[in-house]
């Protein structure tokens, strides 16, 4: 088998009335459908699904996803950090240049951890050789 390269997140999450202005006002993506528990959203040629849980309970230290990166260029960067800011997004760590790229990282409403990271996986790995 060999997979051919990125497709989709599914995130759950506990209220799709939180979550969609945070995706698609503050990172701007894209709302492609919306359904009474779920929505899809697009941005490039990648998409996300948003599945809310209610019930849906996050503990520390758990396996799973760490966090999700996204790509924004090295102009857009510094205007996405006064957008966190205008916004009041809890940013947990401040933007630094880290393995090639300029990064921040910030909770969206459920507390997933995103990142907005502007360098390439060959920049990063270019750091740590």
């Amino acid at each position: 088998m060999k997979v051919t390269g990125f497709n989709h997140l599914t995130l759950c999450i506990k209220s799709l009335e939180k979550s969609l202005p945070f995706y698609c006002d503050i990172l701007g993506m894209t709302l492609v459908h919306r359904g009474n528990t779920d929505a899809y959203l697009e941005w490039g040629d990648a998409w996300i699904c948003l599945l809310e849980k209610s019930d849906y309970q996050k503990t520390e230290n758990q396996i799973g996803m760490d966090h999700i990166a996204f790509s924004i260029s090295e102009e857009g960067f510094n205007d996405a950090i006064t957008v966190l800011h205008n916004h009041h997004i809890p940013i947990t760590r401040t933007p630094i240049e880290r393995g090639g790229g300029h990064s921040v990282q910030f909770l969206d409403p459920d507390g997933i951890t995103i990142e907005l990271f502007t360098g390439s996986l060959q920049q990063r790995m270019r750091n740590w050789k």
